[in-house]
């Protein structure tokens, strides 16, 4: 029986212009992005980073996608996984967590969140 990793990027923040209305767009907010990815542990005996999923590209990853504004969330997410399993062949399962803090839709204290879970 193998050993499962489990490497997470937890709340990187970011402030950025998504948003669906044109005003979001224009003053951007700010989000909470959180990572977490799975795989096979197989080279015990080693502490090279090729053999594990390198938390430091994790946050380039999601900054680099976070840099180009969309609409939807659910975009922001679904690219931020395409470049993780790009980048890393070796995951078996990922999520992407993003959070909107203080959405602007009136509420006095409120955050917005999407999820997105990749299995292979």
């Amino acid at each position: 029986m193998g050993r499962i990793v489990y490497i997470e990027l937890e709340n990187a923040r970011f402030f950025a212009y998504h948003g669906f209305y044109p005003e979001e767009q224009i003053l951007g907010n700010e989000y909470e992005i959180s990572i977490k990815t799975q795989y096979d542990f197989a080279e015990l005996d080693t502490e090279d980073l090729e053999h594990t999923v390198n938390y430091e590209a994790l946050y380039q990853i999601a900054k680099d996608v976070m840099s180009r504004p969309k609409k939807l969330l659910e975009t922001v997410a679904n690219e931020i996984l395409d470049e993780l399993i790009k980048q890393f062949p070796s995951v078996k399962q990922a999520e992407v967590h993003i959070v909107k803090t203080n959405p602007p839709f009136g509420g006095d204290r409120a955050n917005a969140k999407v999820s997105l879970l990749w299995t292979n």
